[in-house]
């Protein structure tokens, strides 16, 4: 194994500090700020409370997990059904408020119980089909907005479409190096560029914009009403069942990366809650739920730089930079056609990853107990199903599907053969 340039506990010099700090803020940049122009937030929210869950994640893992929080992917499609497509994201907000209690719950049960019940419960036959149905399920979200302007095809607009994806495709294929950890933030780039040139931006928002500007908070019961129904639980709580799978994944990788046993010290259950809490601290300023972020796995692998100052560095820039008025204007200028193509690739490799996740996990489509459950959760959750109970009950979409799963992998026989593959991983990695 390397030996680190900067191990966890290092101090970096003051202008490593700032370098690396800036790199690994702008490695999450794109991805973070992304999430709240597809569903209506304010990026400059999704900025600050991805530095303010950053630091309160270092502090409840005991600054030994040098991990940065970013706005998730998994809930862009239940957050537009809480707040009714955009009409009500104060709805979003206490789901995404639930969800981060849920965290907590998760927490509490696997540090008094340990967290072999949630193996079985979130096996890869479970939780890989969820993931792509997360992906393909926005595929027609990122194809309207790559090509479509109004509900109207537009030529133009497709091309920068297509220069964001292939630059970003570019990136992510051809780069070695610290460029291929942010191909998302340096496609967006290219895309915006070209947008430039071929006049589709509306550069009036940045001249208009003040350098100091404050983010555009919610706070429940002042910029909207506090109600909690079952309809805006059932349509995010579920979703805990992915993310919390992909939150041990990504510390089983970052344990691998930075030779640490995460699972052991400092504990699932601290990292999940620390999850859940800046979830939920976001969720009440008004931001997107919060997850570690791969982007960020890949720059501490390039780099070999592990120091949670470098990461503590980047949560303060990111709160700084969502004060700078000039360039929260700038990012509400991406035309939407970049954010399209964007989209494009992006959605493509969530749901890539879950079909990743069932060739490593070995998952035999032979057994027919295999074939129903993944069959039954793509159907479900790309096909938009929704059990609605009553006006205001109803379960729909991936949150349907997600629960669907779970029950079949619960009482279809032959399941103890198919649990083994994250607790065999975690084995592998000295964890079990």
């Amino acid at each position: 194994m390397n030996k680190p340039v900067l191990d966890i506990n290092e101090k970096p010099t003051p202008a490593q500090m700032i370098t690396l700090s800036f790199q690994h803020m702008f490695a999450m940049f794109g991805a973070t700020i992304l999430v709240p122009k597809l569903v209506g937030l304010s990026p400059a929210i999704a900025l600050l409370t991805s530095g303010i869950a950053t630091i309160l994640f270092l502090l409840i893992t005991q600054f030994k997990v040098p991990a940065y929080l970013g706005s998730s992917f998994a809930f862009i499609a239940p957050i537009l059904i809480a707040s009714n497509e955009g009409a009500n994201p104060g709805n979003a907000m206490i789901g995404a408020m639930a969800v981060g209690i849920t965290y907590g719950v998760v927490s509490l049960i696997i540090w008094k119980t340990g967290y072999k019940w949630l193996m079985r419960l979130l096996p890869a036959i479970v939780v890989a089909p969820v993931i792509m149905v997360i992906g393909l399920g926005l595929s027609g979200t990122a194809v309207d907005m790559a090509m479509n302007v109004n509900g109207e095809y537009n030529f133009w607009h497709f091309t920068a479409a297509l220069v964001t994806l292939f630059a970003a495709i570019i990136f992510t294929v051809y780069f070695k190096n610290i460029l291929s950890a942010m191909p998302i933030l340096l496609g967006l780039i290219v895309g915006y560029i070209y947008s430039a040139i071929i006049g589709i931006v509306d550069f009036t928002p940045v001249k208009e914009a003040n350098w100091f500007e404050l983010p555009k908070f919610l706070f429940p019961g002042i910029d909207y009403e506090f109600t909690i129904t079952s309809s805006i639980l059932l349509a995010m709580v579920p979703i805990v069942f992915v993310t919390i799978s992909e939150h041990i994944g990504h510390q089983l990788v970052l344990g691998r990366v930075v030779n640490r046993n995460y699972i052991k010290d400092p504990g699932l259950h601290r990292s999940i809650v620390a999850d859940g809490l800046g979830t939920f601290v976001s969720a009440f300023l008004g931001g997107p739920p919060k997850t570690t972020y791969g982007e960020n796995i890949g720059v501490l692998a390039i780099t070999r730089v592990y120091s949670i100052y470098v990461i503590f560095g980047a949560a303060i820039i990111a709160i700084l930079f969502s004060f700078v008025g000039k360039a929260m204007a700038f990012i509400q200028t991406i035309p939407t056609a970049v954010l399209g193509g964007i989209s494009i690739l992006l959605f493509g490799i969530i749901a890539s990853s879950g079909l990743r996740m069932l060739v490593e996990s070995k998952i035999d489509f032979g057994n027919n107990r295999n074939l129903v459950i993944s069959s039954v959760i793509l159907v479900l959750g790309i096909g938009g199903a929704a059990l609605r109970i009553t006006d205001s009950f109803s379960i729909e979409g991936m949150a349907l599907a997600a629960i669907v799963g779970v029950i079949l992998n619960l009482v279809l026989p032959g399941r103890d053969k198919e649990n083994q593959s994250l607790e065999d991983e975690m084995k592998n990695n000295d964890v079990a």
